[in-house]
């Protein structure tokens, strides 16, 4: 994914500035931590490939000294990625194929998917869009003009899907210029936005986001990805609140993970901690079979911990276990 431009102003939102101070060398990374320097070497190989990235504020959630922390987990570039797992490919949901234009994606009947950017702020590195070719596949290319088009001559799309990389990466204005120009299309009636920023970068929730997000007829809808109970700290909880405030309805998006949350303990504390911030727990995905990403591989307890999940929350605490498949008409149940 390319960087998101760097931002040195000082009278830039504070968002901007963090984003611009995000940690990308491993060297720090490890110092910061208090980790083995004989780390750095798996690190700086495979960062190489797929490079490492991540706010400085999230670094700060995670365990000094603990080498398998499950949030330093989720963002230290490993020699594992560079070995192949069978099955693990670059393109593992199909997006390519359902390209219907420039950065458009329409898998699913009534929503259509907008590829708003390569960046992010944080680089997970199970990430299902590592290998995405966001140079030649990006909406935003000619002020969203095509994407436009092609969502406004379709009235059975009734949902237009923000992603990317991640869409909030992006200014307030020209996000601002593209929700306003979605909500003139009269069959329009969702804005869904899918950010990891909430969780990692919770500064980026301020009044001008808000009064775009909520500044529409458009019903929005934010769908945030948290996979490990200890990312929801009192500044995200402070930012859902916030949302919640303006009407934004809140869903969350894990990823099974081994070494992260593949563990009930873990995953009842994430349900619980989620309702506590106001976030519903809405999926939890069985891994996208991405290239370099064989290492998190749990699908197999995925039974066990549907059962434990089932056996000590309520029901709607507890997230429909799914998977993405290429060609399907939707997310695939899965049978747990």
């Amino acid at each position: 994914m390319p960087a998101a431009t760097p931002v040195s102003n000082t009278d830039s939102p504070r968002w901007q500035r963090e984003l611009a101070e995000a940690v990308r060398d491993p060297a720090e990374l490890l110092a910061l931590l208090d980790l083995d320097p004989a780390l750095l070497p798996a690190a700086r190989a495979a960062a190489a490939q797929f490079p490492l990235r991540v706010p400085r504020g999230f670094v700060a959630r995670m365990r000094p000294g603990d080498p398998h922390d499950p949030l330093l987990r989720q963002v230290l570039p490993l020699y594992e990625e560079l070995r192949t797992a069978d099955g693990f490919v670059a393109d593992p949901v199909g997006d390519l194929q359902a390209m219907a234009g420039h950065g458009v994606l329409h898998k699913y009947h009534g929503r259509v998917l907008l590829v708003a950017t390569g960046a992010c702020a944080v680089h997970c590195r199970y990430c299902f869009r590592r290998h995405f070719p966001y140079a030649e596949a990006n909406a935003a290319a000619g002020q969203w003009e095509a994407a436009l088009r092609y969502i406004g001559s379709r009235p059975e799309i009734s949902e237009v899907i923000l992603s990317g990389g991640d869409p909030l990466v992006l200014n307030d204005r020209r996000l601002s210029e593209l929700a306003h120009a979605l909500a003139d299309i009269p069959h329009l009636r969702r804005l869904r936005i899918h950010s990891r920023l909430p969780i990692v970068l919770p500064s980026r929730v301020d009044e001008r986001l808000l009064d775009w997000l909520a500044g529409t007829r458009l019903s929005p809808v934010l769908v945030v990805h948290a996979n490990h109970p200890h990312e929801l700290d009192a500044e995200v909880a402070d930012a859902a609140a916030r949302l919640r405030a303006r009407g934004v309805t809140l869903l969350n998006q894990t990823v099974l993970l081994a070494g992260v949350n593949d563990d009930p303990e873990v995953l009842i504390a994430l349900s619980e901690r989620l309702f506590e911030c106001g976030i519903q727990p809405y999926y939890l995905h069985a891994l996208d079979r991405v290239q370099g990403a064989g290492h998190f591989q749990a699908d197999a307890e995925l039974p066990a911990l549907m059962q434990a999940l089932r056996a000590r929350l309520p029901g709607y605490l507890v997230p429909r276990p799914v998977r993405e498949e290429p060609g399907q008409p939707a997310k695939t149940p899965l049978p747990y």
